[in-house]
């Protein structure tokens, strides 16, 4: 994820409370006769309503437990035009900012206002999309090949032509739709999708390593992580949640709201998403998975008060104590598999009720917590990699990978050993709402535990049953060895680069991203001896329903750069020269991107507005350049955190390679994965090429001035 595209989540310490439109310094009498259901503070009794009601809603935020701290004010509520313009004025003083608002009241309607006055992505102008597409192919294919694409282009943007025809049935459906691209995008790039989501599509987060090393402590931080996700979950139900900022716009909330309670659902061409968080009747319960047996775990007491630490330690302990022996059969290694064998696997499995029971329970909890085997013992230097492993796919059979229900959209993991982390299913989310929930968690469980419970008894966790039939386990057995096929594949390497981190190419006036990514091109020239078409995430968040565009992180400038950085014909001021117009090259098409101008999602919205309209597929689209272009060898996302982790997922192509990287101020990490059947490819050799590059790059700037481009 860009770095202008991935929002930081800044948690303050500090609940919010409600002021009077005065900043809380009126009287006691309430106002009755409004929305805020008399719960703002008013300056007498018989006042006038408070409406608009938002105007005067706040958070206070620092100086918990601490009477010396300075306490800041800030809105909550973000976009309506009713705010007047010193609340404008705060939110861009911290225009990232992510403050702590664990609801104190309900503020219906308020997600749904803000989702209204967000923007419409654009249908970017046809000329200027195949303009910058034939600018994109010139570093990654040849002249002779570029000449045949040009004459094509040439043929598709003639007036009247087949072209104009698709662009205007595009933008006939932006009129139409909320977002034309986002139920395009969502089918093609997930729900059709048929690979497995284990290693393809499913991203995992390494989480540093707890302390904790026995049962006890295991089962003690995963009451407190999911104390934590109930304290998120309440912001998400009561619609605090407060938004965030990119360059001071809003942001599309849209995602935070799918990523809890739902579920992907196999089917025989095509998967389906449920949200279960959106009914009358929501969830209150989370699946718990240990020794591959499930549990349902109710987390809400019968007032609707969430269980504390204490409870759901309690409970966690039924569970354990009663699966001491690991489940003969592994249900849950079947959402291992290729999605259309997994559709008949799962059609064969709900023929039984009780199975049929027990896959809804799971399907419509919160998420699922994963109480894992302590991983095979390893050396400190591959430790995090083995971890990285763990996340994605589980380990193999023989481990942790029937500990999973890998179609669920949250999967918090916790390993006996201290290990820990998550794995999520990719449809419904990108990257950084996960980060933010994940930072909060991580932040929660690190506060000191205020309130004992009072020892009320809790029913027993139900244990979900299953009827294995012949055939079923046919199924399971068939997956164990596809699996297992998966993980020898794997190949993943972390990598904690730490001799510099963001404020280094801060320091030069650098955008962090633009100096990583172009430091990536640098490697990949070095090991192959051409450029390749690079794949990075560029969020669309500004726009209502956005999900992502692409990045092309190699472009002329980033070739003229690469080629020159080992030759003697240049000097080292030319080098670095070209080293900033590349970087501010990216940041360019950064920024393009960001703004729904990006040229990828545009290309796929005219050849499916084809597909759509019937007619035949434009040679645009059957090319061979176009191939090469799709063909992402380097897959990479920014996915910035407070947390000192790191996001993995495996290569989209199989002589590629998947790049996830987290810049913390004086440290890098990364997690680089391949495929070890590809010969050419390999994880270490990457990581050695790409920690050499920033080496390099850095040494460069270093060693000569700056100088105006």
């Amino acid at each position: 994820m860009a770095a202008r595209a991935s929002p930081r989540s800044k948690m303050a310490a500090g609940r919010p409370r409600p002021l009077a439109a005065d900043g809380g310094r009126g009287g006691s009498a309430r106002c009755r006769r409004c929305p805020c259901g008399g719960r703002r503070p008013g300056p007498r009794a018989g006042a006038e309503p408070c409406w608009p009601w938002w105007r005067g809603l706040c958070t206070l935020s620092g100086g918990r437990g601490n009477r010396d701290r300075p306490r800041e004010r800030f809105t909550i509520f973000s976009v309506l035009p009713a705010m007047d313009r010193k609340q404008k004025q705060a939110e861009k003083a911290r225009p990232y900012g992510l403050l702590k608002p664990t609801a104190l009241c309900k503020i219906p309607g308020r997600f749904q206002l803000h989702q209204e006055a967000l923007p419409h992505l654009p249908v970017p102008p046809l000329q200027q999309t195949l303009d910058r597409y034939l600018l994109a192919l010139q570093p990654i294919i040849s002249e002779e090949e570029l000449n045949h694409t040009q004459e094509l282009v040439a043929e598709f943007r003639k007036p009247g032509g087949v072209g104009e025809r698709l662009q205007k049935g595009l933008e006939r459906r932006a009129k139409k739709m909320e977002n034309w691209l986002s139920d395009w995008w969502l089918k093609t790039a997930y729900l059709e999708y048929r690979l497995p989501v284990v290693v393809h599509s499913s991203p995992g987060v390494v989480l540093p390593k707890q302390d904790f090393l026995d049962r006890q402590g295991q089962l003690r931080f995963a009451a407190r992580l999911i104390e934590g996700i109930l304290d998120f979950k309440a912001m998400i139900d009561n619609e605090t949640l407060p938004v965030e900022y990119m360059g001071g716009k809003p942001l599309c909330m849209n995602q935070y709201y799918q990523i809890l309670s739902s579920c992907r659902i196999p089917g025989p061409k095509r998967d389906s998403i449920v949200n279960y968080a959106k009914g009358k009747k929501q969830s209150r319960h989370i699946t718990v998975v240990h020794n591959f047996q499930f549990f349902e775990l109710d987390v809400y007491n019968s007032d609707g008060s969430p269980l504390t630490t204490d409870q759901l330690f309690i409970q966690l302990e039924k569970i354990w104590n009663t699966s001491l022996q690991t489940n003969k059969e592994p249900i849950g290694i079947l959402t291992t598999n290729h999605r259309n064998s997994w559709a008949k696997a799962y059609n064969n499995l709900l023929k039984d009720k009780t199975n049929k029971e027990s896959v809804r329970t799971i399907e419509k909890s919160i998420c699922t917590v994963c109480l894992d085997a302590p991983m095979p013992r390893v050396s400190e230097d591959i430790y995090k990699s083995r971890v990285a492993a763990q996340m994605l796919h589980g380990g193999g059979s023989r481990w942790n990978s029937g500990n999973r229900w890998f179609d669920k959209t949250l999967q918090f993991i916790i390993a006996e050993d201290g290990s820990c982390g998550l794995v999520y299913e990719h449809a419904p989310s990108e990257g950084p709402p996960i980060v933010a929930l994940l930072d909060h968690i991580v932040e929660y469980t690190k506060k000191p535990e205020l309130v004992r419970s009072p020892m009320i008894p809790l029913p027993m966790p139900k244990k979900l049953r299953f009827n294995i039939t012949p055939e079923i386990k046919t199924d399971i057995e068939k997956a164990k060895q596809n699996l297992n096929i998966m993980v020898e594949d794997l190949d993943v390497k972390v990598m904690v680069f730490h001799q510099f981190g963001k404020t280094f190419p801060k320091s030069e006036k650098i955008s962090p991203d633009a100096f990583i990514q172009l430091a990536l091109q640098l490697a990949y020239y070095r090991m192959y001896g051409h450029a390749c078409a690079t794949y990075e995430s560029a969020s669309l968040r500004m726009f209502r329903l956005g999900r992502t565009d692409t990045i092309r992180s190699t472009s002329v400038d980033s070739l003229n750069f690469v080629q020159s950085m080992d030759s003697p014909d240049k000097s080292d001021q030319e080098k670095a020269d070209l080293l900033r117009r590349a970087t501010q090259a990216h940041r360019e098409y950064t920024d393009m991107a960001i703004r729904g101008n990006a040229i990828d999602r545009h290309l796929l919205g005219l050849k499916l507005q084809a597909i759509e309209d019937l007619v035949s597929m434009p040679e645009l689209f059957m090319d061979t350049a176009y191939a090469v272009a799709m063909h992402f060898n380097l897959s990479t996302s920014q996915v910035p955190a407070k947390t000192d982790c790191v996001m993995c997922f495996g290569p989209v192509v199989p002589d590629g390679y998947g790049i996830c990287y987290n810049p913390m101020d004086e440290h890098i990490n990364f997690a680089i994965s391949a495929f070890n059947s590809c010969a050419d490819t390999n994880a270490a050799r990457m990581a050695h090429y790409l920690e050499k590059a920033l080496l390099d790059m850095r040494i460069l700037l270093q060693s000569t001035p700056k100088s105006k481009l």
